[in-house]
């Protein structure tokens, strides 16, 4: 990608939120992978559907059919579709894959806090607190759900979500999402191990330009650098992810 392009991507930013202004900054920056870019305008709260090539913030969709449907459509209209995850671009887990190689899980644990979250902007806590999940699933492989239950004090505003889920191998792992007026944004972490135990992650720098990493990422799916074997995976992570969050929020709030 150092090489002087000889095409440039027209890109519109849909959401000008915490993320779109981050990825306007990028774009504005004379990086590597912005030469191949070339920002046309951002638009507030409003859905394309015009069969370009799509970079979308997760969770791209709150259903697994409606993300199964998107897939299809950049598929048939031979587009790349990148849904970001740039906490797997976090020195954090970084640090976290590199101690669990070779490592047989006995059990663990995953507990998220942070202040009240309004769900009807950002969904139930199973897909608003997704990249928590894709953390456990990229560390330990795909899940199986055992249970879900959800807490909730609207009057307080606040939520606590329990699920707990297994690994192919059968062990046990629990993820914790809580949030609520003075609770403050972190994760607390618990793996135990045949060979012993990880509690928590110790301070491994700071995340620098994380989503220009994922924006990189990007261009090199529209430059064709990235193999059909990696695009699968990462097509049936996400759509696993999708699945088990669905899944949780049918036992938290079944049906009537």
């Amino acid at each position: 990608m150092n090489a002087e392009p000889e095409r440039k991507f027209g890109v519109v930013v849909v959401g000008v939120g915490r993320a779109g202004s981050v990825r306007i900054r990028d774009l504005r920056n004379p990086h590597a992978s912005s030469a191949f870019l070339n920002l046309i305008g951002f638009v507030s709260r409003q859905f394309l559907q015009a069969g370009k090539h799509v970079l979308v913030e997760y969770p791209m969709t709150l259903s697994l059919t409606a993300a199964q449907e998107l897939w299809s459509l950049a598929e048939q209209k031979g587009k790349v579709m990148h849904e970001e995850h740039v906490e797997l671009l976090m020195e954090e887990f970084a640090f976290l894959k590199k101690e669990v190689v070779g490592k047989e899980l006995l059990k663990g644990s995953l507990h998220f806090t942070a202040g009240p979250l309004a769900e009807e902007q950002f969904g139930f806590p199973a897909f608003s607190g997704i990249s928590r999940l894709t953390w456990l699933v990229c560390l330990f492989g795909e899940l199986s759900l055992v249970s879900a239950t959800l807490e909730e004090r609207k009057e307080d505003q606040y939520m606590k979500m329990t699920v707990h889920l297994k690994t192919e191998n059968k062990c046990l792992l629990s993820w914790i999402e809580e949030k609520g007026p003075g609770l403050k944004r972190n994760r607390y972490l618990s793996f135990h191990f045949k060979s012993g135990s990880l509690e928590n992650v110790p301070n491994v720098g700071v995340n620098k330009n994380i989503f220009l990493k994922d924006q990189n990422i990007f261009v090199q799916k529209l430059l064709g650098q990235v193999s059909e074997q990696e695009l699968a995976a990462e097509k049936k992570r996400i759509l696993h992810c999708l699945g088990l969050a669905e899944e949780i929020q049918k036992l938290c709030r079944p049906e009537k």
